[in-house]
């Protein structure tokens, strides 16, 4: 079984180039498709699920994943309780034993025991706003400001959240196998290079 897991800033492009790998590959793919996973199991409203997660305001608490979750009955927390579900999931995932790719979700940390190949996927300033821009859905017409703003906070969440978690940092390259700047490159140019560098690291 081959496990891509793909960190990444922001705007950087990661997630599709993750969805292109895995169609690259003919391989299952897991992103959102894992906060439907949860919103299922919880009964909850898909857009709910993803908020919640992404609220953060379970930072506080001491869980890791090193230690035992013994301590999560004691703590009445929304938050918490789906971050355990989230992780969870991506057991269940890896346990199926298909190759697949997984985007974001601390799943390099979550499955360190099944040695996936690990990505982590950056840009400039420049190329990120852009992407954004590119990508926003309709009649949401941000500011540049507001855009650098959202960008900010949610790299800030993630290597919080990773550091809490893992005890490492989010950006630390010496974590992943292969560090990805997709500044002016066209991502799906790119991902025949990638992948052309993650089979060789599968075939070894």
């Amino acid at each position: 079984m081959n496990i891509i897991t793909i960190s990444r800033e922001f705007g950087s492009g990661g997630r599709e180039l993750g969805k292109r790998l895995a169609e690259l590959f003919n391989y299952d793919y897991y992103d959102r498709e894992i906060i439907t996973a949860i919103a299922a199991k919880k009964r909850l409203d898909d857009d709910y699920v993803e908020k919640a997660l992404e609220s953060h305001s379970w930072q506080t608490i001491p869980l890791t994943f090193r230690h035992s979750f013994s301590s999560i009955n004691r703590i009445q927390s929304v938050q918490t309780n789906l971050l355990v579900e989230q992780k969870h999931v991506i057991e269940e995932i890896a346990k199926a034993g298909k190759n697949c790719v997984i985007v974001g979700r601390n799943a390099d940390v979550i499955l360190a025991e099944q040695k996936p190949f690990c990505i982590f996927v950056c840009a400039d300033k420049e190329t990120k706003i852009r992407r954004c821009i590119e990508r926003a859905d309709k009649g949401e017409n941000l500011s540049r400001k507001e855009i650098i703003n959202y960008m900010q906070r949610i790299d800030k969440n993630r290597a919080k959240t990773r550091e809490m978690l893992a005890g490492g940092k989010w950006s630390d390259c010496s974590t992943y196998h292969l560090v990805v700047n997709t500044t002016d490159w066209n991502i799906k140019n790119l991902t025949l290079a990638v992948a052309e560098f993650v089979s060789r690291w599968f075939g070894r």
